[in-house]
């Protein structure tokens, strides 16, 4: 990156005035150059970002509000292989898109992939799928078939997870070929890879030349110029696009209502719950707080039809499908509250949900959305392609170790539970 000042001179007669006007004219007129600015701190922008400066490219990451903060902060942490998209007992698009995605993040934590996540937290070595009764025998010749083999186990005894281990459990366990990420703890060590690429910057604003690419982006006192920008703003993309000037790609927003429920001896559990539709009646991932408590974070059907309920209405369902499903657990002394979260993606027919991960190029600018967040790698590697193939090369500097770098988010959990 280079570093550009105008020579501004000032009209005014005073000496002193023409000092303070040189200095505001200096800083309105910061230019930072660098080979690819990203919009957008979440795990696609980092997790980008950290693959092209490995690759030698210069980078600046521009975040508005707090790294991991948008949607990748309030997402289960869930390394998806595509199991829940085959419920139905098929292998779809979906299923097969995600299916390498445990691979790569697991050879990523083992300091042997892409990028070295060592040191990131590791919630659960897998997650599960389970059945409270006989509804899983419709599948259990599909998950002991050839197409989902080494991607789903039956486990049982002793191998069972330790809250269902209880003489009252009378259903079935799978475990998945699947992860569980402590995705604030992700954000953070994406953020060290960072270097001094990240920038904090509350309102970005795209410049747009005549012809309709991205002249730069104004930032407070500084305005970075790039060879390509990357949008990787989830929700945000739509008000950049908005500034921007540009209508496609359009993007379309699929609600949820999470529920949370906090407790000091809350068990471990990290499984999808089967129901009678293709989608998992309940998905259950279990969070750390900050005062040593754990947070179980619920979605799911349950979170899918609760944009239709009140916070009160919803919290009483959650309640009694947790004690049909898990009576045994005692859940008495715990806290309960909700959480609405948009799932924001490129607009589909019917918003329906997109398959796999999303790029589109326009003009000077690469607009991305990964749909989901064990699809960050993949994301890059289009990212990566497009760059390529347009010739982008590495050619700038990469020397920032003053700009305002943005804070990591705080877990939602011990935002929902002060």
């Amino acid at each position: 990156m280079r570093l550009i000042v105008a020579d501004v001179t000032a009209s005014t007669g005073s000496v002193y005035t023409r000092a303070l006007s040189a200095k505001a004219s200096e800083l309105m007129s910061t230019t930072l150059e660098t080979d690819i600015c990203i919009l957008g701190g979440g795990i696609a922008g980092l997790w980008l970002n950290a693959r092209l400066r490995g690759m030698g490219y210069s980078t600046l990451l521009v975040e508005r509000g707090a790294l991991g903060g948008g949607q990748s902060g309030k997402s289960q942490g869930i390394i998806h292989g595509g199991t829940k998209y085959a419920l139905h007992g098929k292998l779809t698009q979906a299923a097969e898109a995600i299916s390498a995605m445990p691979g790569r993040w697991r050879a990523c934590l083992q300091g042997e992939g892409e990028l070295d996540l060592r040191g990131a937290r590791l919630l659960s070595e897998h997650h599960y799928l389970w059945s409270p009764g006989s509804l899983i025998s419709n599948l259990a010749g599909f998950f002991a078939s050839k197409a989902l083999r080494g991607r789903v186990d039956a486990v049982k005894g002793k191998d069972l997870p330790e809250v269902f281990a209880n003489p009252a459990f009378k259903g079935k366990v799978y475990r998945l070929a699947e992860l569980v990420m402590d995705v604030p703890d992700v954000v953070r060590r994406l953020s060290e890879l960072a270097g001094d690429s990240l920038i904090a910057d509350s309102a970005p604003h795209v410049e747009r030349r005549e012809d309709g690419s991205i002249e730069c982006i104004r930032l407070n006192g500084r305005r970075i110029k790039a060879q390509r920008y990357i949008l990787t703003a989830g929700e945000g993309n739509e008000g950049l696009l908005q500034d921007w000037g540009v209508s496609q790609p359009a993007m379309q927003r699929r609600p949820l209502q999470m529920v949370l429920v906090k407790g000091a001896n809350l068990p471990a559990l990290y499984a999808h719950c089967l129901g009678s539709s293709p989608k998992p009646r309940m998905t259950i991932t279990t969070h750390p707080c900050a005062d040593g408590q754990w947070c179980w974070y619920l979605g799911g059907e349950l979170a899918e039809q609760g944009v239709n309920l009140t916070p009160d209405a919803l919290v009483a369902r959650a309640r009694q499908e947790l004690s049909e499903l898990l009576p045994w657990v005692d859940l008495q002394h715990c806290q309960w509250t909700t959480l609405p979260v948009n799932r924001a993606e490129p607009a589909q027919s019917g918003a329906a949900r997109p398959d796999t991960a999303y790029l589109q190029a326009v003009q000077n600018v690469l607009v991305t959305w990964p749909t989901k967040l064990a699809l960050a790698p993949d994301l890059s590697d289009q990212a990566i392609a497009v760059l390529q193939q347009q010739g982008i090369q590495p050619a700038c500097d990469d020397d920032y170790s003053t700009l305002p770098r943005p804070s990591i988010a705080l877990p939602v959990w011990d935002i929902c539970f002060p």
